[in-house]
């Protein structure tokens, strides 16, 4: 997502990185054992981010070292058929991330958020062609509904089409909702989760102050009303816990956060945003920071949302739902 430099106006809010910068993360990561990248072609103006990393494929010759995710949903062009989930945008869409992207084959593509204005089996009646046809090898949804999410993964089966393997939702310490009821159904039907936003945006990251604005140049800063959303006594106290613990073991509030949703069973990869080497290396550092148990523990009682009705009232009968 961070890959390119984009305009005020575009998906990116100009959180990004230019070119050369974006070469050389994708090159430190892959050479540091990272192998799945993830992007969409609504990321930047044009399809930005696709772009830079195809020419990054060209330059390097690095397509094969990675497993290439991208999504399509969001408007990219004008009138009903420029935005949407519907056969033709899918099938146009795709197209157009392999041109970008400079290669012959996507290995998952994504529905960026559900089309409730388009049936759910056109949707994958459209996606289970493209893998037909070898130009997608795998499927994944995100931004659903899990009444939709699981809708789908019945109509799938009850017509043989290809169904999903993964589930792209925002995860973190700060933002748990998903434990309600996709983690359950992703769980239950086989899908694995890719937390997006691990750092709630960079708040886990520990360099905001209580009290202070966030730099206007962070994202939190450039992303109106972002920040003011997070600002909250709960946030403040998950992040308290967070740096007491990362003092513990000697290491950083962004590898602990991260090293919590890797101690999650139905996590599968953790989606992280990079805009500079530092960066990636601070991220990289929560796979294979050690969590001990304690630890986690502590963590998940201080970000414990509450679920509510009837959550909270199965948990206290049979001890999870």
């Amino acid at each position: 997502m961070t890959f390119g430099e984009a305009d005020a106006q575009s998906f990116m809010h100009r959180a990004g990185s230019d070119e050369a910068t974006s070469f050389d993360i994708a090159n430190r990561a892959v050479d540091a054992g990272v192998n799945f990248f993830d992007t969409a072609d609504v990321y930047g103006q044009d399809g930005l981010s696709e772009r830079v990393i195809g020419e990054w494929f060209a330059r390097d010759g690095r397509r094969d070292d990675v497993l290439l995710a991208t999504k399509c949903r969001f408007r990219m062009g004008p009138g009903p058929n420029g935005t949407g989930a519907s056969r033709r945008r899918i099938l146009a869409a795709a197209e157009a991330s392999l041109r970008r992207l400079r290669t012959d084959r996507i290995d998952l593509y994504q529905i960026h958020m559900q089309d409730i204005e388009t049936p759910e089996e056109e949707t994958l009646r459209a996606l289970d062609d493209l893998v037909r046809a070898g130009k997608v090898l795998y499927t994944g949804l995100s931004n659903y509904a899990a009444y939709r999410l699981v809708d789908s993964v019945h109509a799938a089966r009850r017509q043989g089409l290809t169904s999903w393997v993964s589930a792209q939702m925002q995860y973190s310490l700060l933002e748990r909702s998903i434990e309600r009821e996709h983690v359950p159904a992703c769980e239950a039907h086989g899908l694995g989760v890719l937390p997006w936003s691990p750092l709630a945006g960079g708040f886990l990251s520990g360099k905001y102050v209580q009290g202070a604005p966030p730099p206007s140049t962070d994202r939190l800063g450039v992303m109106a009303g972002r920040f003011e959303r997070l600002d909250r006594p709960r946030n403040w106290a998950i992040l308290e816990v967070v740096r007491q613990v990362a003092a513990e073991l000697s290491s950083t509030p962004t590898a602990v956060s991260i090293a919590w949703l890797l101690t999650k069973r139905s996590v599968s990869s953790v989606i992280f945003g990079a805009r500079t080497a530092a960066q990636l290396d601070a991220n990289l550092a929560g796979a294979t920071l050690a969590l001990p148990d304690d630890a986690a523990a502590r963590l998940d009682a201080v970000s414990q949302p509450d679920f509510g009705y009837p959550y909270e009232f199965i948990r206290n009968v049979q001890g999870r739902w």
